[in-house]
Order: structure tokens, then C-alpha cells, then sequence
């Protein structure tokens, strides 16, 4: 009779190598994950196929167009009062600011410019539209790491500016209040003592989410040396605004271009950090909020008496020609190409967005970082869908 102790051993050693065997054969290159289009941590119905070693990442590719909506052919079918409708929702959480520069390359077509007064309310506007649209990333990056309560405070100060934007222009998420030649209308009575106390409660709103997150250990940790973009990377990949900004890179069209608006009758600094990592975008657009309320608080105090409207034809027809404008937007450079045949809408018009250029190095960015880092480095971005699908 064989020895049972014997037995058992030869028994385990016979099954350790069938479970070799079958580790083997199902030996693969690594796995494949999806991102989206539908998940939270792609901040839209974007999709990123991920290839991953253990919980490392090896590659990773976005893929766009799920909520593409066709602005650019669609103005060929709109009047130029129409377009501005239209494009309020490429970047929706900033809508007044997709105006401007439609806008500006129309008057430029058209040799027309409009009135001071105008030009300041459109730079107040423009920077409400920062604000309104920074305030969602300030709180909603805090939910991407686990902190809920930012978030809060996020949409709950918004709606100070929310309600200004709506009690000047009659819409509360979109505008459509820029017209060729100047605004719609002028502003109402006391709106400009109710916009500077706004100001200083969304100053405050910056205090305190820098105390809740940029001075959290965990979000510190989470943030610091994560996702580092070089300065030389960034430009190469063609990243603008606050991306840009926190590599190092010192441009901000808003100073650096002559431009229809109000900014260079203010005094306002543009902040530029040397880190280049998620902790260093966050950390700049929080500052770039506390300059926006400046800026706005000083056109408050100087904006000048006058017409809203230049003298421009009740039926628009911009003459032959191409323009091309660009503007500092919440995202990052906003551009666009117009093309006119004397019509009453433009014949073709190309529009650059930030978030288009800004999601491309997402690539190079995510290769070699670990999978949870993946949320952070996305938040940290900060894209719109209809600034990518447009």
C-alpha cells in the first residue's frame, strides 16, 4: 500500500503544472480598456481605449466625434445673427465668450468697430463667461479625487455670476448678445454695483477651495508631479491657455495681441508656473479667476458713457474677403477662419478650439502613468465635449 503523505505530494506537484500550463497558453500582451464614451471619468461622451500592463498604462487613444454637431457647416446655412446662436454651445460653460471672436472677425470683414462702451461690456461679459465656466472645473475637479463638498460651493457661487450674465443678456446659459457693431442692448440700471459685489464673493469662493484642496495633503499627493507636460511638449502639441500657461509658457493672447476689447485699459497680471504638472493647472486657474473678478471690478469702475451700436445696415451682407480672429477663451485659444461671398452668412468658416488641441497629447501624456492617475491627469486638463466635437 503506497504511503498517503507520498500520494498527496505527487497530486499537488501534477496540479501546480496543469495551472502552468493554462498560465501559458492564456498569456496575453496586456489588456485592453475602454474609457467611455459613456463613464464620469472621461467628463463627456469621450472615449479613450487604454491599453494597460497590470494597472500600468502602455497606450492610450482618444477617440472623438461621439457628440459631433457640425457647427462649422452649419453656419454656411445661417444668417451672421443666426451663427451666434449656434456657436453659444461649442464651449457651454462659457458661452458669451464663443461670441466674441466670431464677432470681431465679422467687423473685421466689414471695417466696423464698435462703440467703447460696447467693447467694455463685452470684455465684462467675457470674463463672467471665464469665471461661470472655471468655477465648474475649480469644484469638480476636488469630486474627480474623492473631495464632494467643493463641488458645492462651486455651483452655489456660480449662480452669482449666472444671474448677472442672465440679468444683462435675457439668457442664463446662452447668451446670444454680441452683434456686429456692438450688443444688443445696454445694461441695466444698478447691474454694474451688484457685479462688483459678486466679485468679491467669487474672491472669497477662490479662498476657500484653496484652503479645502491646494492645501490637502491627499490632494497634494494626488496632484504633485502628476501628468508633467514640458514646456517644449506643450507647444508642439499646440496646447494653449491655462495648459499652456502652467508649463512655463508666457502667452496670453489677451495681452499679447491687439485685440477690439478692453483688457489693455486694465491692470492685471497673467500668471505663468514653471511645474507643468495637474497640482500646477489647477493652481493657475484658480488664480485666473481671482484676476478675472480685477479686471472686471476696474471696468466696472472706468466703462464709459455712449452708444452700444456702431452705424451698421439692418440687413447684414459682409463684404467679400477672409478674416481669421482669435481670443484668450476659458479653455485656451479660440480662433475662427471666416470666409465671406457677400451673402448674408458666411460661406465657410473653420473654427480652432482650445480643447481639440489641448486633448491631443493625451497620448503621450497618459504613456507610463498608472491607471488612477488617468482621472487626475483628464481633470486636470479640463475639456468640453463641444469644444472637441464641434
Amino acid at each position: 500500500m503506497s504511503n498517503p503523505s507520498n500520494w498527496n505530494q505527487a497530486s499537488y506537484i501534477s496540479a501546480q503544472a496543469a495551472d502552468a500550463r493554462i498560465n501559458i497558453e492564456i498569456e496575453s500582451e496586456g489588456t485592453v480598456l475602454n474609457l467611455g464614451p459613456q463613464h464620469p471619468a472621461t467628463h463627456g461622451t469621450l472615449r479613450i481605449v487604454v491599453k494597460l500592463e497590470g494597472e500600468k498604462v502602455v497606450s492610450a487613444d482618444p477617440v472623438c466625434g461621439y457628440m459631433h454637431r457640425g457647427y462649422e457647416k452649419l453656419t454656411e446655412v445661417r444668417t451672421y445673427a443666426q451663427v451666434t446662436t449656434l456657436i453659444n454651445r461649442i464651449d457651454w460653460l462659457g458661452s458669451f465668450a464663443n461670441e466674441v471672436p466670431f464677432i470681431l472677425a465679422a467687423e473685421k470683414l466689414m471695417e466696423v468697430e464698435a462703440p467703447p462702451r460696447a467693447q467694455w461690456i463685452r470684455t465684462i461679459l467675457f470674463e463672467m463667461a471665464r469665471i461661470a465656466n472655471l468655477s465648474v472645473f475649480l469644484g469638480e475637479m476636488g469630486v474627480q479625487l474623492g473631495a464632494i463638498t467643493p463641488v458645492f460651493y462651486a455651483f452655489r457661487d456660480r449662480e452669482f455670476v449666472l444671474n448677472l450674465i442672465e440679468s444683462a443678456t435675457g439668457g442664463r446659459f446662452h447668451p446670444n448678445f454680441d452683434r456686429i457693431g456692438g450688443l444688443k442692448e445696454d445694461l441695466p440700471k444698478g447691474w454694474l454695483q451688484s457685479t462688483q459685489q459678486a466679485m468679491v464673493k467669487m474672491r472669497h469662493f477662490c479662498d476657500e477651495l484653496e484652503q479645502m484642496l491646494l492645501e490637502n495633503e491627499i490632494f497634494q499627493a494626488r496632484c504633485k508631479g502628476v501628468g508633467v507636460i514640458p514646456a517644449d511638449v506643450a507647444l508642439n502639441y499646440g496646447l494653449s491657455g491655462a495648459n499652456l500657461r502652467a508649463s512655463g509658457v508666457d502667452w496670453d493672447i489677451r495681452r499679447d495681441q491687439d485685440c477690439a476689447l478692453a483688457w489693455k485699459h486694465c491692470d492685471w497680471k497673467v500668471h505663468v508656473l514653471d511645474e507643468g504638472d495637474s497640482f500646477a493647472r489647477y493652481k493657475l486657474r484658480l488664480q485666473e479667476v481671482r484676476e478675472s473678478t480685477h479686471i472686471i471690478d476696474q471696468l466696472c469702475q472706468s466703462i464709459p458713457s455712449g452708444s452700444i451700436m456702431a452705424k451698421v445696415p439692418k440687413i447684414i451682407r459682409v463684404p467679400p474677403g477672409e478674416a481669421f480672429v482669435n481670443t484668450e477663451n476659458p479653455l485656451g485659444e479660440m480662433g475662427y477662419y471666416v470666409i465671406s461671398k457677400g451673402g448674408l452668412g458666411p460661406f465657410r468658416t473653420k473654427i480652432r478650439t482650445p480643447s481639440f488641441n489641448n486633448i491631443s497629447i493625451l497620448p503621450w501624456l497618459l504613456k507610463g502613468v498608472y491607471l488612477p492617475d488617468v482621472i487626475t491627469i483628464l481633470a486636470s486638463l479640463y475639456f468640453i465635449l463641444g469644444d472637441i466635437d464641434r
